[in-house]
């Protein structure tokens, strides 16, 4: 082959790379709160302020929690009688029992963890020595 047909073949597959980048771009979720928001229903109503998004479904929140899990690891998760409490670097993603179902609510961690202290305690951990308030050596001293 020579050098042309190498540097069509180079464009031709630089080419697709790029229309597969753009296309997930556009239509992937490339974190939890793309992949609640994708996939369960908005629930306007029941959102808390305007720092709680609320999203719901027909199922309990233990299969919820595992559909957000399988999708997304979590940093951390804690879970009670009360619900699902699962910790992400930005966000948490709080699954709740409804009568026929349940109502997931996104928050950014910085309003989640002070809303959801009580419930989850030390039971959502920080990991790698950080805390809310920026973590590192002698925090929260």
């Amino acid at each position: 082959m020579t050098y042309r047909r190498w540097f069509v073949v180079g464009v031709a597959v630089a080419l697709v790379g790029a229309m597969i980048a753009a296309f997930a771009l556009f239509y992937g979720n490339f974190s939890p709160r793309g992949f609640v928001e994708e996939r369960y229903t908005r629930a306007a109503t029941r959102d808390i302020g305007r720092d709680a998004l609320a999203y719901t479904s027909s199922r309990p929140p233990s299969q919820v929690a595992k559909e957000v899990t399988d999708a997304w690891q979590p940093a951390d998760q804690y879970v009670d009688g009360s619900g699902v409490y699962l910790r992400y670097d930005d966000d948490s993603v709080v699954i709740l029992p409804l009568a026929a179902g349940s109502v997931i609510l996104l928050e950014r961690m910085t309003t989640a963890y002070p809303r959801y202290h009580s419930t989850v305690g030390r039971g959502w951990g920080w990991g790698g020595g950080s805390t809310v308030r920026g973590g590192g050596p002698g925090s929260g001293k």
